[in-house]
């Protein structure tokens, strides 16, 4: 299995969608990282329903999506490189035996093998719709537990962000608006580039319009709710499209 996937790698509209925790994939040579098939299934391996609502939205808006093929319990390629919970240790409460007392040649070899070319993947789309002179708005798509660690997340959705809110502010009032939502503003995360990478290194960096959604999960559990949600994330992220000023700003 490829490190990362690449959906209409020249669709020709303006949104990128990336989904770092797609998949719960383990490589065989990991051998499970020393976990049951059962703790896999979990959302400490992935984020679920996340690669749905991401297939589903690329059909919707024409757009690259790319994901990684990668359980985040091998590497989080959402986190920057210092960060503890890179490679973790423990995740919600479970030990992950294959993580414990790694050596910095195996740190750096699954850096090499499965963070770096999964950004590369994301790179090679931006810089090509650059050549072209195709703007690109980054959305990242996440999903959360319902609960974690004994707390419950009233939010079906919710939105992330950091300084540039160009794109947060109007989703997250079009997805207000019916009223029939608890709808999330940085909680129960925001965009940190601290300790976040995706759109940190990818989107501020050039200051591209971006913005990160987390749908609870059990409202994205299977293949009909994953469409109906992307369908309604798409209505509101197509009202913070309407007059976007696509031009660079710094994060």
């Amino acid at each position: 299995m490829t490190t990362a996937q690449t959906l209409r790698p020249q669709g020709g509209g303006q949104i990128v969608l990336l989904c770092d925790h797609a998949s719960n994939h383990i490589p065989a040579e990991l051998h499970q990282l020393g976990l049951p098939a059962s703790e896999l299934d979990r959302h400490i391996a992935w984020d679920i329903g996340a690669a749905g609502v991401t297939a589903a939205l690329s059909e919707i808006f024409d757009a690259p999506a790319i994901l990684c093929n990668t359980s985040r319990l091998v590497i989080d390629c959402n986190r920057q490189l210092n960060t503890v919970d890179l490679i973790p240790a423990t995740s919600d409460g479970t030990v992950i035996p294959g993580n414990l007392h790694l050596s910095e040649t195996a740190r750096a070899l699954r850096i090499e093998r499965w963070f770096h070319p999964y950004h590369q993947a994301i790179e090679v789309v931006l810089q090509e719709r650059a050549a072209r002179g195709i703007p690109s708005v980054l959305v990242a798509i996440h999903s959360m537990t319902a609960s974690l660690a004994g707390v419950a997340r009233p939010w079906q959705i919710a939105i992330s962000s950091h300084l540039d809110r160009r794109i947060a502010e109007p989703v997250l009032a079009a997805l207000r608006r019916p009223g029939d939502l608890i709808v999330g503003d940085n909680q129960p995360y925001d965009v940190d580039p601290e300790t976040d990478y995706s759109l940190p290194f990818h989107a501020l960096r050039r200051g591209l319009p971006h913005v990160q959604v987390e749908f609870r999960q059990n409202e994205i559990s299977d293949a009909t709710s994953q469409y109906r949600w992307a369908q309604r994330f798409a209505q509101a992220l197509g009202h913070g499209l309407i007059g976007m000023d696509l031009g660079h700003r710094e994060g």
